[in-house]
């Protein structure tokens, strides 16, 4: 049959620069079998860094993108019909609990509520998915490990994560990394300047400022990338802030205006 989870094992190095110890607290919950809670903004490095620790730990990782009608069905698995009659077909959740891989749940309060439910056994000492549709039992791979995700700033009361679901999970806090590291993940992955990068993200901190003052979130460490992509395919620095970092925050026409006015400050058409 081959390696099951062939097609999630991480072969390059995914770029990440710490800026705390989280690398240490991974590797920490990882050798003691404990799920992990990560919580912080949007486009602040939480996939890149689970990407990151599956490599650096030589896991497979299996990641679901998490909306609003996934459900625990499409997490565990379904009875399909083909020529041959009825089968059984492992959700990604089922796969990484069979044959031991890290499953990533992003953004895991997006989904529907009976999805975090399907969690509680896989998340404290029974370390088992039932699968109520076809009678099993599945007990977790020795190597089966548990990460969701989630952004505390963008969750409404009614989509916030239960406590009895919160306290199976040792939490890891994420913010935006230290302005010298974030220029450093800039100009790495944006293939800007160290100077064009440190610029971006002081362009980026100004707008951080403005959160609950009109904007729910200021830019993110990835919409600075995405600027510096559009500036290496040959887009005027300011353009390029304009297109991926100011203009996706808000349609706001007097906040816009505020925004461009920043823009001005430090890069020119």
């Amino acid at each position: 049959m081959g390696d099951p989870l062939a097609a999630w094992r991480i072969v390059a190095e995914p770029y990440y620069q710490a800026s705390g110890d989280e690398v240490a607290l991974f590797e920490a919950a990882h050798a003691s079998g404990l799920p992990l809670l990560l919580k912080g903004p949007t486009g602040c490095g939480k996939t890149r860094f689970v990407e990151h620790m599956a490599w650096r730990l030589r896991q497979p990782l299996i990641t679901v993108a998490c909306h609003d009608d996934l459900s625990a069905a499409d997490l565990v698995g379904r009875w399909l019909l083909d020529a041959q009659g009825t089968r059984w077909q492992d959700g990604p959740l089922t796969l990484a609990v069979r044959h031991g891989a890290i499953c990533y749940l992003d953004e895991v309060v997006e989904a529907r509520a009976d999805t975090t439910v399907v969690l509680h056994p896989l998340a404290d000492s029974r370390r088992a998915l039932p699968l109520a549709a076809c009678n099993e039992l599945v007990p977790a791979h020795a190597d089966f490990r548990l990460v969701v995700s989630y952004n505390p700033g963008y969750q409404a009361a009614f989509k916030e994560l239960k406590m009895s679901t919160r306290q199976r999970f040792c939490a890891l806090d994420f913010g935006y990394p230290p302005p010298e590291t974030e220029a450093a993940i800039v100009a790495h992955e944006g293939g800007v300047s160290r100077e064009q990068a440190g610029q971006m993200v002081q362009l980026a901190l100004r707008t951080r400022r403005l959160q609950g003052q009109g904007l729910d979130e200021g830019a993110s460490t990835r919409m600075l990338v995405h600027a510096g992509r559009l500036m290496q395919a040959g887009m005027a620095s300011g353009r390029a802030c304009r297109a991926a970092v100011t203009g996706p925050l808000t349609d706001e026409p007097e906040l816009m205006e505020s925004l461009d006015a920043i823009v001005r400050a430090f890069f020119v058409e």
